[in-house]
């Protein structure tokens, strides 16, 4: 299993960005796909997640309403649309997928600030 995001930086509060996650190792399309981040000092949260199929989301309370998540099963790719980001929306972004174990990818760092 192998997991690589990307699309991470520095936006101003209020900004957009969009993450991407490329996965391969396994067959994406029978997986359930997950968000998580990881502020400095903290513990990892789940963000979202996303059926197999792309017909059922999930969102933490804190990004509902402002994140969506979305996959491209013809792509291998799970994606991470971000809008009207906070401060507190810092951190380090993973996406990761349950096949026995939990996998993640190396993350991407997500700053927000002025």
């Amino acid at each position: 299993v192998r997991l690589v995001e990307s699309g991470g930086g520095l936006v101003q509060p209020g900004g957009s960005l969009r993450l991407s996650c490329a996965a391969s190792g396994f067959v994406f399309s029978t997986y359930e796909m997950s968000w998580y981040r990881q502020a400095l000092g903290k513990v990892r949260e789940l963000v979202a997640t996303i059926s197999n199929a792309g017909g059922t989301t999930n969102y933490a309370d804190s990004v509902k309403g402002r994140f969506i998540i979305s996959r491209d099963n013809s792509k291998n790719t799970v994606f991470l649309q971000m809008n009207s980001l906070k401060p507190e929306d810092t951190a380090v972004y993973f996406c990761s997928v349950f096949k026995g174990l939990r996998y993640w990818g190396q993350g991407t760092q997500v700053t927000v600030s002025s």
